[in-house]
């Protein structure tokens, strides 16, 4: 589990994902724990994949089911990044 890992949690990876839900990770936390578990920094995720709200989660990583990522979003049609305006020397 790495930083960036889509990752959809339920029942499975712990009782508290009575509903599943879908994290984006930020970090894997050095903190004390059983074994087999341990505490993962994340966003959790909308349907469209935009964060909602950062959380730290209690769970056991064999038991969550990998995401594969999304496609890119496309651009909008017809933005161009801003032009530079040449250095004036003197």
């Amino acid at each position: 589990m790495k930083a960036g890992d889509l990752l959809r949690l339920d029942r499975a990876a712990s009782v508290q994902f009575m509903i599943p839900i879908t994290v984006r990770v930020i970090r894997k936390l050095d903190w004390i724990t059983y074994d087999g578990w341990c505490w993962v920094d994340c966003y959790q995720l909308d349907d469209k994949g935009d964060a909602t709200a950062r959380r730290s989660l209690f769970l056991m990583p064999e038991q969550v089911t990998y995401v594969p990522p999304p496609p890119p979003r496309p651009t909008p049609a017809g933005r161009k990044p801003p032009a530079r305006k040449p250095l004036k020397v003197g």
